[in-house]
């Protein structure tokens, strides 16, 4: 039985969506298999979060920049190249943001939540892991939480460790931190419930970032790994997420 695949895309994209859809007959999202996603990086995880119910795996291939979540784009042989594809599962945080104006606000995040200062002053934040003060007083541009998948993203370029996909552990890692200045961040246990709170948040305003969810002027952020949830991405053959991961702790 032939592979049934559904294309969406990134804006940039759209040639290369025509040009897919004349050579492999679209069965439509309910009808396919497959997800086939056409971009970058952001579009792989804007495709996770609309294709989070459908519990179908999404194939990614690349037309934007980094593309490390992507697969390389060749129109010629899909079909066998899906067929061949190695699996990777990635379940995302679960981020509750409490706002100054009382709102609460949940958001999946498949890379990392990120909480950012809004303003020039720096950012004073409690840290407590499982219900315990780790850290009294972050004084920072912000911090994260991150994924494994996410571990390359934004929380390497704040000099976070990458972690294996199949890791059991999640990244803390400070953003730009003052005080305490030797602190370069932690592993987590997947199972660890981290609680962000907003110290002086009238002089001092934080967001909360989850992907591409914000909440502005928070109080308090919980984090947590969310099994329930989970989420299957293709890999070309020999080209998994695992070796990805593995090949990008040996660049220059």
């Amino acid at each position: 039985m032939t592979m049934k695949i559904h294309f969406t895309a990134a804006r940039n994209a759209e040639d290369a969506l025509k040009s897919l859809r004349a050579r492999y007959p679209d069965a439509g999202a309910g009808g396919a298999d497959v997800i086939v996603a056409l971009g970058g990086d952001g579009f792989m995880l804007s495709t996770l979060h609309e294709f989070l119910d459908a519990g179908k795996p999404i194939y990614g291939m690349n037309l934007g920049s980094v593309g490390f979540l992507m697969n390389g784009y060749s129109e010629d042989g899909l079909i066998e190249r899906l067929e061949a594809a190695e699996r990777a599962v990635v379940h995302p945080l679960r981020m509750t943001a409490v706002a100054r104006d009382g709102r609460a606000c949940e958001a999946l995040a498949f890379n990392e939540v990120s909480l950012l200062r809004e303003t020039r002053q720096t950012a004073k934040i409690r840290i407590l892991i499982d219900g315990k003060v780790r850290i009294s007083e972050l004084i920072c541009d912000g911090v994260l939480i991150s994924t494994p998948a996410g571990s390359t993203a934004y929380n390497l370029s704040a000099h976070g460790p990458i972690l294996p996909i199949d890791a059991a552990l999640l990244a803390l890692t400070p953003i730009s931190a003052f005080r305490p200045r030797r602190w370069h961040g932690a592993l987590l246990s997947h199972r660890a419930r981290t609680r962000f709170e907003i110290l002086e948040p009238d002089k001092r305003p934080v967001s909360a970032v989850a992907d591409d969810r914000e909440v502005r002027n928070v109080l308090s952020v919980d984090v947590a790994e969310d099994r329930s949830v989970s989420m299957t991405m293709l890999f070309d053959k020999g080209h998994s997420l695992d070796e990805r991961i593995l090949a990008e702790q040996f660049t220059d």
